[in-house]
């Protein structure tokens, strides 16, 4: 192709990207049709064209400057709806009328911009049918406007960065034709390796999109291959003959105008021959030499990637562009070889620097510089004044074509001009003429000797060292170093303590947002870029102005993230931290998404004196137990041992990981507070069969003044947790629900335990549970406004099913029972973590590391002053506080009627939250610390969220045709209905016989008539008093379930 003549074809791929990305926002057809027209008017590459006209239902949409020539083709385009378009492309006036190639790009643009509108115009219509169809299935009050709100902003802040990311490199070179003969291809090939080398670099630098490479030997091979498939590139590799290379390309380019065709080389010694012969035609795009590497394919691939995204990556994500400046294809073979290996794996080895999950690297890997390469004079100043805002650096030969002719000179003529209008451009100078080393140095421009030995190093050394690759070099008014950092936060930490002189050295000379760019900080680049010095009054105002700027983008960054643990990390609440690899489980992955939740979005908008936090939270991924499992060779003792207490012995005898056990002793080290060691299997708390309350979890007091001690406690609850999968419990619930048990894996949630220490006690001050579904409403309360319990001390006081406070959300002034009730039913003791028991056995149960407490502790304490009442039985009055004498109630009023701190609207927000993100009705676990923090705030803690499932379909029951005699129980007053078919089978505990201090031998017996039932393959109905499955024998039956 001449260099005089515009690259026209590519530029066709980057425009039907464009109009791609733009079809799919799916705005109206009167939007978009506008939209596409504008987009047109702006693309200066397509001087070829006299504009496009886009009719369609009648409407009319034209790019400016549109003119009818001679020269116009039309396609046509309709929707499923019958409305009929069309699409009108003509040619200047001054191109010639019969230019085939001109033609085959019109037909090809035209044909692939009528096929995108089509699919576009298919999809608005079933988006629009399904639309309607959905919103006529939705209950009409639906989720609140708050709810909706509070959701789409949290998917926006977390999605944002990535989006960014997503939007770049829109053109992915997918398909490559290979042309060669068996032996040129066997020169390269060199047994296997070529692939080897292509497909490797992918892999190595963690590239997902891979392209595919077919391989032709002649010209009719060829053409049937282009018959059958789309190309993006076709590559002909050039042996003895020089002919035939010649003859097929200008056949293929004159069919398939449109694929880029790029020349390879095998024998540099006939380099002269082409560069003359492509500069008289326009049927080969590139030339390329064979150095016997083959990531010259790579560079060749990226190349034609970065040409034809650079517009959109700029525009979309502020990517910077490194110019190269070379006529010779010997020698841009080289450079680029030598810019993308460098650049690939120098971005690589930043973003791998940073913790976090492997798709947001692989995305990150997009944010890289873009080389553009330019031949000739007119090409180079092109791309600098057009991209002349995200120019990272020039690397430019001497001598090179300026209009149309060698000038000696052009390269220094280009240095001058990108000096002048980019001052602080960092540039090479390079030749094969060492006295333009001293030229180099008036510009202050890098000299590169052509021919150097170290021309790889050489080029390495300056990204690293002038482009922000490697560690940011704090320098003085002199140049000297005075510091460095090799990350973020060590960044940070330098900017506030450099010299001012040093300061505005790096901040006059786009230094601090050049790093930050090169490392792939988009965000926190641009946010820096547009900030010059002379926009501050004094360097202090500009050093606080780049700190904030610095800390509010890395505080976005590192909330509500899963991190890796490291002994070196900064343990805060905003992140959740893995031990090891692995799922995280249903609880683990609750805790996760909460966390994101509350990091992305800020409450306090909201709510204005409670704050919303997660405890410190560490996952030990499901790997580490199936690796226990299989290192201590339990799987016979799982298989055979039905003695669930010798499971737990011989579990807590077995040995973790050292990786784990490393990690675990650095965490010991770090935290002093009482932890929880909780369940997370991976059906735990699923959509469809949750494990809710099946597993096991311990709390450890961590007080223990011998640190491998308090390892040894962390490392058996976590055994222990582990062998809880294998309880009588969890098998027995795993055979009903026709699961097995070996498809349950295990995570662990290490979990630090809200509240305060007392003397030996250590509680919360406020712990419960809320859902967001009420399945037993009350007077004007609806099901969909939920209710929560609260109690004082440890939450498992509430999940246990005791004597906790029951309340509306919605309305927390409304009480639910009569006084004497709340009086008869008020709480009366709580959990607390006992931290006199520093010789913890853990084989005594879950209890072993907490202790029964009578509510009067609390009240010395001090802990009840918010959440207690006084009871007057004479006047049968209830009096919020406790400066009066009488019966304590614990029912909180000074919280949900006077409003102490937001409790009760905090958790209508949540849980209007929580259901609207999963999807369905949840439940949390929550625990609230009413000390005030520096900005006069309390504590509520989301402790867990999981879905709360109910496989029952609601009903509408006419009492009035129902029959009497078919009714098996009755009830004047019933909550909640739903309707289960295929049940038979009644099982009841007859009241007149029943004796509460029995229940437990009762449950025994409902085990075995359970056993029986399972094996008949039987459902059936159980009916008895009180509450099944409570842990507390004297309110009900305590089933296992």
């Amino acid at each position: 192709m001449s260099s005089e003549r515009p690259f026209r074809y590519p530029n066709s791929l980057e425009l039907l990207s464009k109009i791609n990305r733009l079809l799919k926002q799916n705005r109206k057809p009167e939007e978009t049709f506008q939209q596409l027209v504008t987009i047109y008017s702006g693309q200066r590459e397509f001087s070829l064209y006299a504009g496009i006209q886009i009719t369609y239902d009648n409407q009319e949409y034209i790019s400016e400057g549109f003119t009818v020539t001679e020269h116009c083709r039309e396609a046509y385009f309709t929707s499923p709806a019958g409305k009929k378009g069309m699409l009108k492309l003509c040619l200047a006036q001054d191109e010639p009328a019969g230019e085939e190639s001109a033609g085959k790009d019109q037909d090809y643009f035209l044909e692939n911009f009528s096929n995108l509108l089509t699919r576009y115009l298919i999809r608005m219509d079933k988006d629009e049918s399904a639309s309607r169809l959905v919103s006529d299935k939705i209950n009409q009050s639906g989720p609140s406007s708050l709810s909706n709100e509070f959701v789409q902003e949290f998917l926006n802040k977390y999605t944002y960065n990535r989006d960014i990311y997503h939007d770049l490199m829109p053109f992915k070179v997918r398909e490559i034709l290979l042309i060669s003969s068996l032996y040129d291809a066997y020169a390269i090939e060199k047994e296997g390796r070529f692939s080897e080398h292509m497909l490797g670099q992918y892999g190595q630098l963690n590239l997902t999109s891979i392209p595919r490479i077919t391989g032709a030997s002649s010209f009719e091979y060829a053409l049937e291959h282009l018959r059958k498939r789309h190309f993006d590139l076709i590559i002909y590799m050039v042996g003895v003959d020089k002919k035939t290379p010649i003859i097929v390309c200008e056949e293929i380019k004159r069919r398939y105008p449109y694929i880029p065709i790029f020349l390879l080389l095998n024998n540099n010694s006939d380099l002269p021959f082409f560069t003359e012969e492509v500069k008289k035609i326009d049927f080969v795009d590139k030339i390329f030499t064979w150095n016997g590497d083959a990531s010259i394919f790579f560079s060749m691939i990226k190349l034609l990637e970065d040409k034809i995204n650079v517009e959109n990556d700029t525009e979309v994500g502020k990517v910077r562009v490194i110019l190269v400046v070379e006529d010779s294809p010997d020698y841009y073979t080289r450079y680029l070889s030598f810019l993308y290996r460098v650049v690939m794996y120098q971005t690589k080895e930043i973003i791998e620097d940073v913790d976090t999950d492997e798709l947001y690297k692989v995305l990150r890997m997009r944010a890289r510089p873009k080389i553009l390469l330019a031949t000739n004079f007119e090409e180079a100043t092109e791309i600098l004044h057009k991209y002349k805002n995200y120019m990272l650096c020039l690397i430019s030969d001497v001598k090179f074509d300026r209009n149309g002719v060698k000038d000696d000179n052009a390269g220094i003529e280009l240095l001058k001009l990108a000096h002048k209008e980019l001052k602080n451009l960092p540039t090479i100078l390079q030749s094969a003429d060492d006295t333009y080393a001293d030229v180099a140095k008036q510009y202050n421009s890098l000299f590169l000797h052509k021919q150097s030995d170290t021309l790889y190093q050489d080029i390495r050394h300056f990204l690293t060292n002038y482009l922000g690759f490697g560690d940011f070099i704090f320098k003085d008014g002199q140049g000297n170093e005075i510091g460095r950092a090799s990350n973020l936060k060590a960044f940070e930490k330098q900017l506030r303590t450099i010299p001012d002189e040093s300061l505005v050295y790096h901040a006059s000379r786009d230094h601090l947002s050049m790093w930050l760019m090169a490392r792939g900080e988009i965000r926190a680049a641009n946010i820096l870029n547009p900030k010059k010095v002379t926009d501050f009054k004094s360097t202090r105002e500009l050093r606080e102005a780049i700190l904030s700027m610095i800390r509010e983008h890395r505080n976005e960054q590192e909330a509500g993230n899963i991190m890796p643990f490291s002994e070196d990390v900064e343990i805060t609440e905003r992140n959740i931290y893995t031990l090891a690899e692995g799922a995280l489980g249903g609880k683990g992955r609750g805790l996760a998404f909460i966390n994101a939740l509350i990091n992305k979005y800020d409450f306090e908008n909201y709510l204005s004196d409670i704050r919303i936090r997660t405890p410190k939270t560490f996952i030990i991924g499901t790997a580490e137990f199936e690796s226990f499992i299989k290192n201590n060779n339990l799987n016979p003792l799982i298989a055979d041992e039905t003695d669930y207490e010798k499971i737990r012995e011989t579990f807590i005898q077995g040995k973790l990981s050292d990786e784990l056990m490393q990690k675990l002793e650095h965490l010991i080290g770090k935290m002093n507070r009482p932890l929880a060691v909780r369940s997370s299997g991976l059906f735990e708390d699923s959509l469809m069969r949750p494990f809710a309350g099946i597993f096991e979890t311990y709390l450890v007091p961590n007080n223990h003044p011998d640190r491998q001690l308090r390892l040894r406690q962390l490392c058996d609850a976590i055994k222990l947790v582990f062998a809880s999968v294998f309880s009588n419990t969890a098998r027995g619930y795993v055979k009903a629900i026709d699961y097995k048990i070996e498809e349950e894996k295990m995570a662990v949630v290490i979990q630090e335990v809200v509240g305060h220490q007392y003397d030996h006690m250590f509680y919360p001050h406020i712990s419960g549970v809320a859902q967001s579904f009420n399945f037993y409403p009350f007077a004007h309360m609806k099901p969909e406004e939920g209710f929560a319990l609260a109690a004082v001390g440890l939450g498992r006081y509430v999940v246990e099913g005791n004597h906790a406070y029951r309340f509306s959300p919605r309305y927390p002034g409304t009480r639910i029972n009569s006084l004497k009730d709340q009086f008869h039913n008020s709480q009366t003791w709580f959990y607390a973590v006992n931290m006199d028991k520093k010789d913890l056995d853990l084989l005594e149960g879950e209890l072993a590391g907490i202790s029964k407490v009578d509510i009067s502790v609390a009240e010395k304490y001090g802990t009840l002053n918010h959440c207690a009442s006084v009871y007057d039985p004479d006047n049968n009055t209830i009096y919020p506080g406790l400066r009066r004498q009488g019966p304590r109630i614990i029912d909180f009023a000074n919280i949900l009627k006077h409003n102490y701190v937001e409790l009760a609207k905090t958790l209508k927000l949540i849980l209007e939250l929580g259901k609207e993100a999963m999807g369905t009705a949840i439940e949390i676990e929550y625990a609230v610390d009413l000390n005030r923090d520096k900005e006069g705030k309390a504590s509520f803690y989301l402790l867990q969220i999981k879905p709360l499932i109910s496989s029952m379909r609601g009903c509408d029951v006419d009492m009035k045709s129902v029959k009497k005699k078919n009714i098996i129980l009755f009830s004047e007053k019933g909550m909640g209905n739903g309707c289960i078919e295929d049940m038979y089978d009644l099982i009841y505990v007859d009241p007149e016989h029943f004796d509460k201090s029995k229940t437990p031998e009762m449950a025994q017996e409902i085990e075995e008539f359970n056993d029986e039932m399972t094996e008949a393959g039987k459902k059936y109905i159980l009916i008895g008093p009180g509450r099944w499955g409570t842990r507390d024998r004297w309110i009900g039956i305590p089933v296992k379930w």
